[in-house]
């Protein structure tokens, strides 16, 4: 039996500086020393530009054509996209700085992004944001709801629309400095306590909302689209209203080129034993631009609009800097929307295909992209859902698809761009919609969260109603705290198991899990399987005294005034005999009471007594000193008293060098001299259970009040002569209890013991008696007694070179039965304190000499 006191004195523990541990510092290494180092400088270089790492190990011959196809795909789709985002900004950016814009944005993150298939681009619900934040500051719509501009020749309307596309800009500058500060100061670990179940969750209504944005391009219907707290329904509604007014054409339209990228699915293509996805929204694209230029559609088209924009390039400028109490909190909810945007799509993919992304460069990259889209007068930019599920169902195997993408947008904006202008609009929407689908296909997690993990599913479900109903910012913020929540209530409930030993093992199983564990009389073993804290501590000690039928009682006022009179008489004793008093020493705290509690046996429900009526008991001896003390013993406990016990309820400990003394129940108190007050004879009370041992194998911390009311529970138990021990506590909190100045005189690590068994081994070597350690055969009833004794004659050939078997069978079943509980005792003896056990150095069995000493002595009594 190994506890914590002779395993640490033993085994030369390392302390640390706060436990006072010397702490060496060798005189050579207090030079400031400086170096430099080019691993260090390579790691460091390889950090800020991720580019690098799969730009020198680039496979030219497997990842070109990959890549060269994701690229022309993403490319050819970002040209619409870009031509679209002025239908539901309502703010009309020239074509070339929106262009612009997301080439730079897709080339900053080429080169300090860390996912090979995040495609960077304007996300529209995020620009609606934008431009309801310009309702509020009263900036006057540019667009109307037919579709006509506003002559741009007035200089009263010039003047909004300069305003307007600076503010924005600004917006989308402070967003990017927020981000490029998060993301310096490393706040990028934020996403990893998000669990997957929110992600998911997220990524499932954001779609919706994309699909529902996607309304105005399907039934050729202009209205105003809402963002923010039920909005989502606001637009379903209206859509409703207005569907009388959509067109006939679009919807057509959009149904036959939903149908044929769903053709494409089931389409492959084999080049060198490689499977490409055949490149429908590619061909789809070139085939409607080529049609619509040469047939008139008799669908809405982006040309209605752009043929009213001015074409001409608004030179990048400082945005204005003069209102930072408007734009920083709009520009701080747009920098967190966007970053959980990327790296919630970003973790789906990485997931998907076994790599990793960097959450804090992933803030920095994205930072980055939209401060240079402020220089563009542009929106704030974040991950492109339907250009990333393209780039990835594609193939693209590194960011060189995005450069490519970009390169292609670009080229075809500039030179080709009147002729993507006539493409319907249904045409785009139906790409957008096709490719958003997968995001819905969380639904069907639904079923399987409710067989594995209803907490999960209560996530899932409060995440995606928030996300839906509130907005992406607002419900963002709601799934976060609801998540912290539910974690934080889930980790700190406590659960606690009885257990039982499993017969003719070391082995220590839930009473109510196995049928074959069994209670070891006189012993009560819980297991605490969730670390202790002010949330749980009192869960834990109700369950503690529910399980033991007992219930805390407080000390009313003349109880505790009696305790604290009798701690000050005392102190005053104490000082008569010092001569000698140092004026520099602080004085010492006032005396107080031990404990406001006492513990009573629980009375039942049929019961008319009162939990509050008491005996009072006296005793006089205690030790070598002469004092009063006072117990209190329960009303129904006083009637069942028998010889042949020694334990009694104790309402006060005293005080040993300003540390709480021990009491050890039986062993210090004379119980002749105990006596009642209405009867004068001997008492003794009985107690069934006299060890509790606490299995904290899965505690990982204990808080400082857990650790105050262990303490005070095993003072508790202990007064009512019950042994506390704990067993398999884990280092760390053993160091925590150190620090708290958790242990005593009573509180010893002696109580601490290292296995379950040693604790149980300890404790029926202390309490039971010789002649109780003979089993009988009710012990084994799960194994024949030929096989018993076919198992003791095999161990007792192998073991010959130690003893020789003289016995018969029976004979050495009944000595091998207690050699195992002689041993242990033969390890323990009486302490100064509570308990003491044989300090011999830890050795294995082959080096201690005296191991086949011991088993001759017991096989051979």
């Amino acid at each position: 039996m190994q506890t914590e006191e002779h395993f640490q004195a033993h085994l030369e523990r390392k302390l640390p500086s706060a436990l006072h541990g010397a702490l060496q510092i060798s005189q050579e290494n207090r030079r400031l020393q400086c170096s430099f180092s080019w691993g260090r400088f390579r790691k460091i270089t390889l950090q800020m530009f991720p580019v690098l790492n799969w730009l020198f190990s680039y496979r030219f011959r497997e990842w070109i054509l990959r890549d060269l196809h994701a690229g022309l795909s993403v490319g050819m789709v970002q040209v619409p996209q870009g031509l679209l985002g002025v239908w539901l900004t309502r703010l009309p950016l020239p074509n070339v700085n929106g262009f612009l814009s997301a080439f730079c944005c897709s080339m900053t993150y080429v080169i300090f992004g860390t996912s090979p298939h995040i495609s960077i681009g304007s996300f529209s619900i995020l620009n609606v944001v934008v431009t309801n934040i310009l309702k509020t500051l009263n900036f006057n719509q540019t667009l109307s709801s037919n579709g006509s501009l506003d002559n741009f020749s007035d200089p009263t309307f010039m003047k909004d629309y300069m305003e307007a596309l600076t503010f924005t800009a600004s917006i989308t500058f402070f967003t990017g400095i927020i981000q490029l500060l998060l993301g310096c100061f490393c706040l990028g670990f934020v996403t990893t306590y998000v669990p997957k179940t929110i992600i998911d969750a997220y990524l499932t209504a954001a779609a919706l909302h994309v699909i529902v944005s996607q309304f105005a391009f399907i039934f050729d219907i202009v209205l105003d689209f809402h963002e923010g707290p039920l909005g989502i329904f606001y637009n379903l509604f209206h859509f409703f209203l207005a569907l009388p007014k959509a067109n006939a054409t679009s919807i057509l339209l959009f149904l036959t080129s939903t149908a044929a990228l769903r053709i494409s699915t089931s389409i492959m293509i084999n080049y060198k034993h490689s499977p490409i996805v055949f490149p429908m929204e590619l061909l789809l694209i070139i085939t409607v631009t080529i049609i619509s230029n040469r047939i008139h559609l008799h669908a809405e088209s982006s040309n209605a609009v752009l043929s009213m924009i001015p074409q001409r390039f608004l030179p990048p400028t400082w945005p204005d800097l003069s209102k930072p109490s408007k734009i920083i909190p709009h520009a701080f909810s747009l920098a967190i929307v966007s970053y959980f945007l990327l790296v919630f799509v970003g973790d789906r993919y990485a997931l998907l295909h076994n790599y990793h992304i960097a959450s804090n460069q992933e803030l920095i990259a994205v930072g980055l992209c939209n401060i240079c889209s402020s220089f563009f007068k542009s929106f704030a930019v974040s991950s492109a859902i339907s250009g990333t599920v393209i780039q990835e169902k594609t193939g693209g195997r590194t960011q060189l698809a995005a450069a490519i993408g970009a390169s292609v947008m670009l080229v075809t904006a500039l030179k080709l761009g009147h002729f993507f202008q006539m493409i319907p609009n249904g045409i785009f929407a139906a790409i957008v919609v096709f490719n958003v689908l997968p995001f819905l296909e969380k639904f069907l997690d639904i079923p399987i969260l409710w067989r594995r993990d209803k907490y999960h599913l209560v996530i899932w479900l409060v995440t995606f109603a928030a996300v839906l109903c509130a907005g992406l910012d607002v419900g963002l913020a709601i799934a976060m705290g609801f998540s912290f929540f539910i974690i934080t209530i889930r980790s700190h409930r406590m659960k606690m198991v009885v257990l039982g030993q499993i017969p003719n093992t070391n082995i220590y199983r839930s009473l109510s899990a196995y049928r074959a564990a069994r209670e070891i009389e006189g012993i009560k073993i819980f297991q605490c399987c969730s670390s202790i804290s002010f949330a749980n501590v009192n869960h834990f000690k109700t369950y503690l005294l529910h399980k033991m039928d007992m219930k805390a009682v407080p000390l009313d006022e003349s109880e505790m005034r009696a305790l604290i009179s009798r701690s000050v008489s005392d102190t005053t004793v104490e000082r008569k005999d010092l001569k000698f008093i140092c004026v520099c020493d602080p004085p010492l705290p006032p005396p107080t009471a031990p404990f406001t509690e006492k513990l009573v046996k629980q009375h039942h429900k049929d019961s008319n007594s009162s939990s509050s009526s008491a005996n009072l008991v006296h005793w006089s001896k205690y030790g070598d000193n002469l004092s009063s003390r006072t117990l209190l013993v329960g009303a129904a406990d006083v009637r069942c008293v028998s010889p042949g016990s020694n334990a009694a309820f104790w309402t006060e400990k005293t005080k040993d060098e300003g540390r709480g003394a021990c009491l050890s129940p039986g062993s210090a108190i004379d119980n002749s001299s105990v006596q009642l007050e209405q009867e004068e004879q001997p008492m003794r009370l009985p107690c069934s259970v006299h060890t509790i041992i606490l299995d904290f194998s899965m505690v990982q911390f204990v808080d400082l009040t857990g650790s105050e009311l262990l303490r005070q529970i095993i003072y508790m138990f202990h007064n009512i002569g019950i042994t506390v021990l704990i067993a398999s506590c884990h280092d760390s909190v053993i160091t925590h209890f150190e620090k708290s100045d958790f242990f005593d005189s009573c509180v010893t690590k002696e109580m601490f013991f290292l296995t379950l068994h040693d604790a149980v081994l300890a404790a029926l070597g202390r309490h039971q008696k010789p002649d109780e350690l003979e089993p009988s055969a009710k012990e084994f009833p799960e194994e024949p007694l030929a096989e018993q004794q076919k198992g003791r004659s095999l161990l007792l050939t192998k073991n010959k070179d130690f003893f020789s078997a003289t016995n018969s069978d029976n004979k050495l079943m009944h000595e091998e039965s207690i050699s195992d509980t002689s041993s242990s005792a033969q390890n323990s003896a009486e302490p100064s304190s509570c308990w003491q056990y044989d300090t011999r150095p830890l050795q294995p069995d082959f080096q201690d000499t005296s191991w086949g000493e011991r088993w001759k002595y017991t096989s051979n009594p």
